[in-house]
């Protein structure tokens, strides 16, 4: 149902389906964003929703919104109203058990945020800062409208920042871990190796060693060359490795038949095999992401960490497969880029460097949120100590 702004010329829509919205449409508007993904793609979405990965029966109910200027969209954003806080892994459950102590509900809430993907870009897609900042107060308009306890705009880029703040919203710090590749690129990865300090360089060797030792060698397979009964085998890792923590897999074996279709050129594939076995297996997303504006625009080549599993435990066999694998072959292509995903110290040894990431909440409840504000202002010196902390321990050799 549109809704008419009275304060500037733009209506709201609100859409239950990404098949309201062209995907050209919404894709050409995601293009022109500064830190766009392809998580954020019509796609990925419409894979999501459709497999019922992503559905009110998982606790995600789909919404887009949309703002349109005499006939045209100018800025839209996936939102989900949650039932529970899975899935998103910026967490805010002790804040969810804060409202119940106080006989308050904490959900619904709204999240601006791609379903079980801690990747950083793009939320707020729009054609100008104008229709961005628009944009931001009209989400939170829509949460009051919808009795929404809250809103959370997860791993945003700047662009979003800045209009949420705008908004009256407040920032929440957290840290990932990324790998850089240098200009000019690595030549191989030994040469990576050889700007690591001596003890990373010998422990990456000697896990490397470890798994070779073992009689496990990899295979890779890019989009349209990943066969079926590959698919096949990386689900059963992939759901395995959920059932070694007791839970359901996020995503239903559908959603990769979805994605293998109509977005092949994204995927990588690694398949540990062992005594003419497959063992693991690993997948990598990749991309071309634009980043900056204007004359700064640049395209960079991406590999994004995102699911692994195995059938058979063998001692490094998760660093080969989700680190040494995937960087190898990143200095191989020529990427700019492999992002490691949510959390894991553990990758700092292995030259991911920190790298740090915002997400932008609001909250209806005035004594909620300025609780939420102060602990926020806390919490923002010790990410950044936490920060300086990391890079004084970094892994290359200085200069």
């Amino acid at each position: 149902m549109p809704v008419e702004n009275s304060s500037i010329d733009y209506v709201t829509r609100v859409l239950s389906s990404p098949d309201a919205i062209e995907a050209t449409d919404w894709n050409d508007l995601l293009a022109k964003q500064s830190h766009a993904t392809l998580f954020m793609r019509h796609e990925y979405l419409r894979a999501l929703h459709h497999s019922q990965s992503a559905v009110p029966d998982t606790g995600w109910a789909f919404r887009l919104l949309v703002l349109e200027h005499r006939g045209s969209v100018v800025a839209g954003c996936v939102a989900y109203i949650k039932q529970h806080s899975f899935g998103e892994y910026v967490f805010d459950w002790a804040w969810a058990r804060a409202y119940q102590e106080h006989g308050l509900s904490y959900y619904p809430k709204a999240v601006v945020a791609v379903p079980f993907t801690p990747v950083p870009g793009s939320r707020l897609l729009a054609r100008s800062d104008d229709a961005r900042a628009a944009l931001a107060q009209a989400v939170i308009r829509w949460c009051q409208a919808e009795h929404l306890s809250s809103l959370h705009i997860l791993f945003a880029d700047q662009a979003d920042v800045q209009a949420c703040q705008q908004a009256g919203m407040m920032p929440r710090h957290a840290v990932q871990f990324h790998w850089s590749n240098r200009t000019p690129g690595y030549q191989d990865f030994d040469d990576f190796l050889s700007t690591l300090t001596q003890d990373k360089r010998k422990k990456i060797r000697q896990e490397r060693r470890k798994v070779s030792d073992a009689g496990v060698t990899f295979r890779s397979a890019l989009g349209a060359l990943i066969t079926a009964a590959d698919w096949e085998f990386f689900y059963q890792c992939y759901t395995r490795t959920y059932e070694e923590h007791a839970n359901p897999p996020y995503l239903q074996r559908d959603f990769f038949d979805c994605v293998a279709r109509n977005m092949p050129e994204n995927w990588l594939l690694f398949v540990a095999d062992r005594a003419g076995r497959p063992i693991a297996a690993s997948l990598i997303a990749i991309g071309s992401q634009p980043e900056g504006t204007g004359q700064s625009r640049v395209q960079r080549r991406v590999a994004y960490g995102r699911y692994w599993g195995c059938v058979e435990r063998i001692d490094c066999l998760h660093f080969e497969a989700c680190y040494y694998q995937p960087l190898q072959w990143c200095i191989d292509h020529g990427f700019d880029r492999f992002e490691g995903g949510a959390q894991g110290e553990h990758k700092l040894a292995r030259a991911l460097l920190p790298v740090a990431n915002t997400s932008m909440h609001w909250l209806a409840n005035p004594s909620f949120a300025a609780a939420v504000d102060r602990f926020l202002d806390h919490d923002r010196d010790g990410v950044a100590s936490y920060l300086n902390h990391l890079s004084a321990r970094t892994p290359f050799k200085r200069p």
